[in-house]
């Protein structure tokens, strides 16, 4: 009965808003920016508006299942664990959606959901790394790989669970590789600055 939640969490975390939210607008956002389906290409074709809901849509994605699991579950030693595997399937289901082929987003909003369930406090931490290094460089993805990375480490500085601080290293290093054509970029110095639009 457990694996159906991580099952659920999945497809919860397939569904594509940002896709959905264009084509409602009369654009494909795979077919146009980045062709990414996340916020930030939302934003960038769409306005700040469809942006947001876009952000607020993913983010639901990852803080439900694994905020329903911790309530449906029944209490056990399995519980943490299948929890936390639902917030990772999420992220994974965002990242590798059924309904598009497996061509997804790049997890940021969906782990930030999961985050945001995990540790409030390492949330607002992160949220200041990233608003300051965006603020700082022009760079989304600067700020979204940084807040990633780093997310682990306020977990364990605050004293979260050895298997919570597990699997924020999971969802970062699962967001890290999603980037490696902005690192790419970044090193060729051909990503684009959310300042020069």
């Amino acid at each position: 009965m457990n694996i159906l939640f991580p099952i659920a969490s999945y497809l919860i975390g397939a569904i594509p808003f940002g896709l959905m939210l264009g084509k409602l607008a009369g654009i494909d956002v795979r077919t146009a920016g980045s062709g990414n389906i996340g916020a930030t290409n939302v934003s960038r074709l769409l306005g700040k508006k469809l942006g947001f809901a876009t952000l607020v849509l993913d983010c639901l994605k990852g803080f439900l299942p694994i905020f329903a699991a911790s309530h449906l579950l029944p209490d056990g030693s399995s519980k943490q664990v299948v929890m936390l595997l639902c917030g990772i399937m999420a992220v994974v289901g965002h990242m590798f959606p059924v309904y598009l082929g497996f061509r997804g987003g790049k997890g940021v909003a969906t782990g930030l959901g999961v985050f945001l369930f995990l540790s409030p406090p390492a949330i607002a931490i992160s949220l200041v790394v990233f608003v300051g290094l965006v603020a700082l460089t022009g760079f989304v993805s600067v700020g979204s790989l940084a807040a990633a990375g780093l997310f682990p480490l306020w977990l364990y500085v605050l004293g979260q669970p050895l298997a919570s601080v597990s699997a924020g290293m999971v969802i970062g290093g699962l967001i890290w590789i999603k980037h490696h054509q902005n690192i790419r970029r970044l090193f060729r110095g051909e990503e684009k600055s959310w300042k020069k639009k």
